[in-house]
């Protein structure tokens, strides 16, 4: 079963297998550093959910949760 980063609990961390989506939007989620076997730690969740803050190589990331439904992680 496929499970992605908006499902991954806060304190987790969870490795990219595959980013989803097409041309725009997976270019500017590689180019935020979310890239295949990168680490990503979730660190806190919005309280109505949108955005969820990351750590991902070193530095703090905020996404939306729609665009964390498009990285597969394992």
């Amino acid at each position: 079963m496929m499970r992605t980063l908006k499902e991954v609990k806060i304190g987790d961390t969870a490795v990219v297998s595959k980013i989803h989506g097409d041309g725009p939007v997976k270019r500017r989620i590689m180019d935020m550093g979310i890239t295949k076997g990168t680490s990503i730690m979730v660190r806190k969740v919005a309280p109505l959910g949108d955005p969820m803050e990351l750590s991902v190589r070193g530095y703090e990331l905020s996404i939306r949760k729609a665009d964390a439904e498009m990285i597969e992680v394992v």
